[in-house]
């Protein structure tokens, strides 16, 4: 895993990876343009590939975490895109295959390691209102309810994968043994030993509830999924998966809460405990109860699913997923802000008692 600073990114020219990969994968069809489509806050890169006969391919480009995971993840996606029953069969964008296998081109060298992929562009039908309305909220809960029991239905069809809750936080705590882990995290080591010990003690306790693991996306935001209509709120398209894994349906429930939030999606990247607590929320979770009934340990289940995506995706691999302005000011915020307000914050009893639980 290279931890590659803004210095360095100006010198790598990543469209040339991305021509080098299409060249790898069927050069005789000739490219015209490669532009960047990213959304500029993170260190992967999207691309809108356009051939001499005016068709184009998506491209995305990625550094982030292990070319194993990453691989693993797509392969994964790939099978759903294939396996989602309806009405869900075209929902997923779907990845070029060469021959029989998945095309991903992987260029390396000391100072980069970087994969492409190439998609089939997704067709976007209705962006998601940024703030929506109660009628809203409980049409897009019965949509994610149904879409999270189609995936579940297919799990047993899907490829493995070597990640999970215990997998990826034993890596945070194997990093702190470094001299760049302890370097790193060398003002906060204890308070992220504390909260790995606290998440790893209530995660064996969920595990032997019997909740079986189904394919998440867990980033879930406007600008990674479009409706039929406003008035439906039918599931129409998602793409972006770069914190897919296959884990508890509960991974999902953090950004759908910022989905519903009072203040409405927005593109700061700021991630605090609150919006699971709103009464928004409880609307959703009422409303997705009444589809696909949740239990209770996966109601208290979600104030650990908070803790690991704080430790997971912002202590662990926030210097890798995003740029660099935005990983110091959520590592700050972490250790400031979120972590400390788990304790003092998150009410199961209120989630449960919304549900009759």
């Amino acid at each position: 895993m290279f931890n590659i600073n803004e210095n360095m990114l100006q010198f790598i020219d990543f469209t040339a990876i991305v021509k080098e990969a299409w060249e790898a994968y069927d050069d005789t069809r000739k490219i015209i343009s490669i532009v960047d489509i990213s959304a500029k806050v993170s260190t992967n890169h999207v691309y809108r590939v356009k051939f001499e006969d005016e068709s184009f391919i998506i491209a995305k480009l990625s550094y982030y975490g292990k070319f194993e995971h990453f691989e693993q993840d797509h392969k994964i996606i790939d099978v759903m895109s294939n396996n989602m029953p309806a009405p869900f069969e075209n929902v997923l964008a779907r990845s070029l295959m060469k021959g029989n296998k998945l095309f991903i081109h992987r260029y390396k060298t000391d100072v980069i390691d970087a994969w492409v992929i190439f998609y089939r562009p997704i067709q976007i039908k209705k962006r998601s209102p940024r703030r929506l309305n109660e009628e809203q909220i409980e049409k897009f809960a019965e949509q994610l309810a149904l879409f999270h029991k189609a995936c579940f239905n297919i799990r047993k069809t899907l490829p493995t994968s070597s990640k999970s809750f215990k997998t990826d936080i034993h890596a945070l705590l194997q990093y702190l043994e470094t001299d760049d882990g302890r370097y790193e995290h060398r003002m906060h080591e204890n308070v992220i030993r504390e909260q790995c010990n606290l998440l790893l003690q209530e995660f064996e306790v969920f595990r032997h509830s019997g909740i079986e693991r189904m394919p998440v996306f867990v980033d879930w935001n406007i600008g990674n999924f479009s409706i039929a209509s406003t008035t439906s709120f039918k599931l129409f398209s998602r793409w972006d998966y770069d914190w897919f894994r296959m884990s508890t349906r509960m991974m999902d429930f953090y950004f759908l809460s910022r989905v519903v939030s009072n203040v409405g999606d927005r593109t700061a990247f700021s991630y605090y405990i609150g919006p699971l607590m709103e009464d928004r929320f409880i609307r959703f979770l009422k409303a997705y109860h009444a589809v696909y009934p949740l239990t209770g340990n996966e109601i208290v289940f979600l104030k650990e699913v908070y803790r690991f995506f704080i430790l997971n995706y912002v202590v662990k691999d926030g210097r890798y997923f995003f740029h660099e302005m935005f990983a110091n000011k959520l590592q700050r915020e972490a250790f400031e802000i979120y972590l400390p307000s788990i304790e003092k914050e998150f009410d199961a009893d209120k989630l449960l008692k919304a549900l009759n639980l």
